[in-house]
């Protein structure tokens, strides 16, 4: 028997200058890079739903769905794989984020800056590949 695929979600939340909201995870797996906002998919829970809790969680800041970019898979290191379904969100306020739940930190960053940070494996292929890297 295989393991289970375990649904999650991830956000590109894009401020209006072109900058794209990274957190830096407090966790494993990957804990001290850097990756988009997200997490799993609670039981009954949908998609956009799970994107909205997530980002609220993670950065306090409330968002909208505009629509699903993608999905990335990723094993998952107690069995199984992550299937994250990305999703373009719009905030709601332009108040700044604020870590939180497992997030050790948060920020809007350009392309340049994300660049030099210690990214999640795949991070900036897949926001090319979407057409989705920050300006």
């Amino acid at each position: 028997m295989t393991d289970p695929d375990i649904p999650c979600v991830g956000a590109i939340v894009r401020h209006r200058d072109g900058r794209i909201l990274v957190i830096q995870r407090g966790q494993p797996p990957a804990e001290g890079m850097w990756s988009l906002p997200g997490g799993r998919v609670e039981a009954g829970e949908g998609a956009e739903d799970a994107v909205v809790r997530e980002i609220r969680e993670e950065t306090g800041l409330d968002v909208t769905v505009v629509r699903e970019v993608g999905t990335v898979i990723r094993e998952a290191p107690s069995g199984g794989r992550y299937v994250i379904r990305d999703f373009l969100v719009t905030p709601l306020t332009n108040e700044a984020p604020i870590a939180a739940d497992d997030a050790r930190d948060a920020r809007f960053v350009t392309l340049e800056q994300l660049r030099a940070l210690p990214t999640t494996d795949g991070l900036i292929d897949a926001l090319h590949t979407w057409d989705q890297l920050p300006t």
